[in-house]
């Protein structure tokens, strides 16, 4: 991958929304049921909604009834990072977008058995859908 996308506060700010910038620079989550991604069965791609950078395909998504877009693998292996987190008195693991390290959410070892066992849970903000073409 060619070099992260690294810009200041005040871009990142002129870049997102409120909230998006809450949740990918601040680490922040959207409530539960809330996001705009969390019930979309549509066929396509999931980009980071910071920078552009493919991260999942509508095909690993499902409905974890956790209240977030869930999905069972990113789109490509490099697609995110993940890093231990211990905040809020829990040990989890974030999961960030491997180009801009904008915060998407968390993985969790709950998923789909069959289908390598994880759940991304990631914030509807932190993303961009775009639909297949048909």
């Amino acid at each position: 991958m060619a070099d992260k996308l690294q810009l200041s506060e005040a871009e990142w700010r002129e870049r997102l929304s409120p909230e998006q910038f809450r949740i990918l620079r601040r680490g922040g989550t959207e409530r539960a049921f809330t996001g705009s991604y969390e019930k979309n069965k549509q066929a396509g791609e999931y980009y980071c909604a910071g920078c552009g950078h493919l991260l999942f395909d509508a095909d690993s998504k499902y409905d974890s009834g956790s209240g977030w877009p869930s999905f069972t693998r990113p789109a490509e292996a490099g697609a995110v990072d993940e890093h231990r987190d211990v905040s809020h008195g829990m040990v989890r693991t974030e999961v960030v977008c491997a180009n801009c390290e904008g915060h998407l959410g968390h993985v969790f070892p709950d998923g789909p058995r069959d289908d390598g066992g994880l759940r991304y849970c990631i914030n509807s903000a932190s993303l961009a859908f775009e639909p297949e073409e048909k």
